[in-house]
């Protein structure tokens, strides 16, 4: 019997990327996974032929032995959510045990005016980047607390997907506040939710090469993403090119959920490189991905600027890493 065999998972925004590969990894493991995403035509990224769409995702998992719901679901419409969480649950009998947060609006926003100040873009910006990103997530999160919380016994997983721009400043301003309000919000829903039985994460990806980040980055010479002077766009290309495939997010996703001690995770912020060295898994294709505290991933990418950087990168084991509270006290401005 496959690990998850009998479990419901949603994960929003899988059409394609890190939410893609999440749903393939769930489907693969056994579970029924409700994948949602904007129709077509109602997204510029969307419209690009060579990227995967909703059906494709369904199709690709099932090929697996996994089942798949396709749910068409505008996320930033509050009846279509709502519409989605009552079909799980009349489709499910109220069950629901895992809930992947991962849509999001803003990557072509992100890539295309990545150069510009807050201020040059019009403050509409806000809304692209973080209405479906984070406002989406705690309507999500509420609907499927109800259904985790109203369980005999109550059980289930809510992993928030975000990222390190939720610790110091990547790509913009919005894009930076809502990746910390969607880690602040798993962290206070796990004060919330810890005596009755749910747990809450928020999960870190590395680098990852989604369709887009291939195309625009990898494949490119010299993007610039972000006006953050401390990353030059070669080392941009260099990182995301070394970087997880689209479903190393969902190894570790799958690892957590079948982890009958998970909940000691619950309100904290996990690293899939991390989770790999905690669980020992890695990634589709063999390779071993650092965390980006590894002292060897830092060496290696040059973000620690020192003389000969990547030859000694090659000497320093991966097991070294700098401590999450360095990392904190590092970028904080208190």
């Amino acid at each position: 019997m496959s690990a998850l065999s009998g479990k419901v998972a949603l994960v929003t925004g899988a059409s394609r990327g890190i939410g893609r590969g999440i749903a393939l990894q769930l489907g693969e493991a056994g579970a029924k996974v409700y994948i949602t995403g904007r129709r077509p035509d109602a997204s510029d990224g969307a419209k690009e032929s060579d990227l995967p769409t909703l059906e494709k995702t369904a199709k690709d998992i099932e090929a697996r032995g996994g089942t798949a719901v396709v749910v068409y679901t505008d996320h930033s419409n509050s009846d279509e959510i709502k519409a989605l969480f009552d079909q799980i649950a009349s489709e499910n009998d109220g069950q629901l045990d895992i809930l992947v947060n991962n849509a999001y609006a803003g990557v072509n926003l992100l890539t295309k005016h990545g150069d510009k100040r807050f201020f040059e873009l019009e403050p509409e910006a806000w809304d692209v980047i973080n209405n479906v990103g984070l406002r989406n997530h705690y309507f999500c999160s509420v609907y499927a607390s109800r259904l985790m919380v109203a369980r005999n016994p109550p059980s289930g997983l809510i992993i928030n997907i975000s990222s390190a721009g939720g610790l110091r400043y990547l790509f913009n301003v919005a894009y930076g506040v809502g990746k910390a309000g969607v880690d602040r919000m798993a962290t206070d829903m796990a004060v919330e939710l810890q005596k009755l039985g749910v747990t809450s994460i928020s999960l870190w990806p590395g680098a990852v090469k989604t369709e887009l980040i291939t195309k625009r980055i990898v494949a490119a010479d010299g993007v610039k993403m972000s006006r953050n002077q401390d990353v030059t766009p070669e080392q941009t290309q260099a990182i995301f090119a070394a970087g997880e495939s689209t479903e190393f997010s969902g190894k570790a996703i799958v690892a957590l959920a079948t982890d009958p001690k998970v909940h000691n995770y619950t309100g904290r912020i996990l690293m899939t490189g991390d989770l790999a060295d905690q669980y020992g898994f890695v990634d589709v294709d063999g390779n071993r991905i650092l965390s980006p505290r590894s002292l060897k991933y830092l060496l290696k990418t040059g973000l620690i600027p020192v003389p000969g950087a990547t030859w000694l990168s090659n000497y320093v084991p991966g097991f070294v890493k700098i401590p999450g509270w360095v990392l904190s006290a590092f970028v904080s401005r208190l």
